[in-house]
């Protein structure tokens, strides 16, 4: 008995020795998991490293005289908890963040309601769009504000009393165009994009999309290392710092000056001649470098408004129109070089009407028995120039405009770069259709496209391309320069264009553009008064255009290109009556900023008083505007409906398929088309039915090579930045 007693006494001391022992190792197993959880858990204590971050900017755009015209700052935004700020000094909070950030009172009262006019307890975002100078005020206020005991305490839901003050955080970078509308539409705009909630501009137009690649932020930079008590990082051997790479800067070829100068002359042009717009150019004639490039219509980047919306597209690349009579030396140009004339070959242009079959005919302004040549160019002759081309085949002639460089994108370094249109070959075989375009009608080209053609006859038969950007720089100083997508073509032979080149003198001299002289200096060119078309019909609207060049005798020779849309001031829509005073001011301009040097052997003072244009800056009155800014949203939105409306119009163009199995048909007999109304082409949005000679490609595109201008070396663009758009 004593014994078994014994045995349950054993059999328990095991059982609770057992249970403690499990005790103990749960006991143990408890701490080793909280140890553990310490070890891998981040802990809410101030760290004992602390990271600056740099991040880095879009590249800025300079003009030629080292203006500033686009620039990228960090913007910031005011964060306040509503329930923080204590009642009785809201509206102290208010006035003093109105005085420093420079909000209206009235604007912040509202972020502090609800829809329902309830104030709103939670987190308030004052503004989204700090610049960085008011961003610094701003923090001074904060801490004034404190001092002031504006603020009070808050429990959180851990019980914990917080005081929450003014926050002011760095959220993006912004866009500044300091020089506000000065020269759009060229530059572009921009809309925003975010990048893990950071915002960031993004080319949508001009410059700013065309190089968007080059200029966007490269890569952001940070300096890391311990911090001290204050939280400042503190600079030793353990810190760390990558430094950030902006986006290459973009240098133009066009000084602010001189465009600044041709803004104001076209803006007061536009007002006399009552005028939807006015395009104008100039560039260096053996370099492309363009030195202006201007139009009436335009806005500030910065702050678009509804009104805005059509200038948003640059018309220089994107406006294909009908470009009548400039077309004529492109025409004898071909001629000459296919040696099927010469100057003094002498065409019958029948009294100025010329009958076609039975019941059409082709008409001049001017009343001439014959004319040679060079006469039809100075007399712009429709029957003369109709007659040359007949000497052509259509495929002569046709291929002869696309080397001048139409019917393809022209190259100039804007975001969208249309091709025109030129009129099928077997068209183009019929006299009649070649006839019609051999003085511009029939066809488009854009005015970048005809710029660029106008060059040969001042460059020995060689079209340049015309550039806005210089060469793009990094923030080491190194410069690089990018080739153009297109480059310059061999238009015609130097002879060929070197007798164009005196044609279009004699055509200043003593045909239709005798307004357009500068005493002691060489001043050529053509005009052109076009017929717009709308739905398929001529209107008695105008497109006025005069191309031509202005040397001296120092070895200064530039290319100037204008185009009047749609002049309704009485009589003024004749070239000879609007872009050719417009071309005569440019050179007046030229003159006066140096760029042409009159002999001055032969010049005469010029008056100042003989320019159409006053010094007065009348596009610099500022009228009080409540029209409010649109999102980029908006912008899109009503760019797509304009689209839509516009294809519409655009419908006319596919009834060619009909006429085209009618000439087929009548192939064998004399043409009956009244050259007059030959079918027309609405000028908007032609890219949805024009035919692309050599179109962009899309895929499979060549990536374009920097060049580094200091030393000359190629660099692939993939240790740079990635292809172009």
């Amino acid at each position: 008995m004593s014994k078994k007693i014994q045995n349950n006494a054993i059999h328990q001391r095991k059982y609770k020795i057992t249970m403690l022992f499990l005790l103990l190792v749960f006991a143990m197993s408890i701490f080793l998991f909280s140890i553990l959880k310490t070890i891998t858990t981040e802990r809410k204590i101030p760290s004992h490293n602390s990271i600056i971050h740099d991040r880095s900017f879009r590249g800025a755009i300079i003009s030629k005289d080292n203006y500033t015209l686009s620039n990228s700052q960090k913007t910031y935004q005011a964060v306040i908890r509503g329930a923080s700020i204590k009642a009785k000094k809201r509206e102290l909070f208010i006035k003093l963040f109105s005085i420093y950030s420079g909000i209206q009172k009235e604007e912040l009262l509202k972020k502090f309601k609800n829809k329902k006019g309830e104030m709103i307890q939670g987190n308030i975002i004052l503004s989204k769009t700090i610049p960085s100078s008011t961003a610094m005020q701003l923090k001074s206020l904060a801490y004034k504000l404190r001092k002031l005991k504006v603020f009070q305490s808050i429990k959180t839901r851990a019980g914990i009393e917080v005081v929450y003050g003014l926050d002011v955080i760095e959220n993006g970078e912004s866009r500044r165009f300091p020089l506000k509308d000065i020269m759009s539409p060229i530059l572009g705009y921009v809309s925003k994009k975010s990048e893990d909630n950071y915002i960031r501009p993004q080319g949508k137009k001009g410059l700013e999309r065309n190089y968007e690649t080059h200029i966007t932020s490269k890569k952001d930079g940070y300096f890391k290392g311990k911090r001290d008590v204050l939280g400042a990082v503190i600079h030793d051997k353990n810190s760390m710092k990558l430094n950030r790479v902006d986006g290459l800067n973009l240098h133009l070829n066009i000084p602010l000056s001189l465009q600044r100068r041709v803004e104001l002359m076209i803006d007061t042009m536009k007002k006399t001649l009552i005028a939807d717009e006015i395009l104008v150019g100039v560039m260096e004639s053996h370099t492309g470098k363009v030195l202006s490039l201007a139009s009436s219509e335009r806005y500030n980047p910065a702050h678009i408004k509804q009104k805005d919306i059509p200038a948003l597209n640059p018309k220089f690349s994107e406006y294909p129109h009908e470009a009548g009579s400039v077309i004529k030396p492109l025409t004898l140009a071909i001629a000459f070089d296919k040696t099927k004339i010469k100057p003094n070959t002498w065409f019958s242009t029948f009294n100025g009407e010329m009958e076609i079959g039975e019941k059409h005919k082709i008409t001049d302004d001017e009343e001439f028995e014959s004319l040679d040549a060079t006469g039809i160019i100075v007399h712009s002759s429709n029957i003369g120039i109709s007659q040359v081309s007949w000497r052509l085949t259509g495929k002569q002639f046709r291929d002869g405009l696309i080397k001048f460089g139409l019917a393809k994108p022209s190259g100039l370094d804007l975001s969208r770069d249309l091709p025109g249109r030129l009129k099928p070959l077997h068209l183009l075989e019929h006299k009649i259709h070649r006839a019609n375009s051999s003085y511009g009608y029939g066809m488009l080209a854009t005015f970048s496209q005809l710029f660029k053609a106008y060059s040969a006859f001042n460059n020995n038969g060689i079209a340049v391309t015309p550039r806005i950007v210089n060469y793009l720089s990094d923030k080491k100083g190194n410069q690089y320069t990018l080739d153009p997508k297109v480059g310059n073509l061999q238009a015609v032979s130097k002879r060929s264009a070197n007798l164009i080149h005196d044609i279009l003198i004699d055509v200043v001299q003593k045909g239709t553009a005798e307004n357009a002289q500068y005493p002691g200096l060489e001043i050529g060119g053509k005009t052109g008064t076009a017929h717009i078309a709308k739905k398929g019909r001529y209107v008695r609207e105008y497109h006025s255009s005069f191309y031509g060049f202005a040397n001296d005798k120092k070895g200064n020779k530039y290319t100037i290109g204008v185009l009047v849309v749609r002049a309704k001031s009485e009589n003024k829509y004749f070239a000879s009556q609007s872009a050719v005073p417009t071309f005569r001011n440019l050179v007046q301009i030229l003159v006066e900023q140096k760029y042409l040097k009159p002999d001055p052997t032969k010049a005469k003072q010029v008056e100042q008083n003989e320019m159409i244009y006053s010094d007065i800056p009348q596009a610099e009155i500022v009228e009080e505007n409540t029209e409010e800014e649109i999102t980029q949203e908006e912008i899109d939105k009503v760019i797509e409906e304009e689209k839509v409306k516009k294809s519409q119009s655009v419908k006319a163009l596919f009834d060619l398929k009909e006429k085209t199995k009618k000439a087929k048909e009548e192939s064998t007999k004399e043409p009956k088309v009244r050259i007059e109304i030959q079918e027309s082409l609405e000028p908007y949005e032609p890219d949805m039915a024009l035919e692309y000679q050599e179109p962009i490609k899309k895929d499979n595109t060549p990536t374009p090579i920097l060049k580094k201008t200091n030393p000359q070396q190629n660099i692939p663009m993939d240790d740079i930045e990635e292809d172009l758009f």
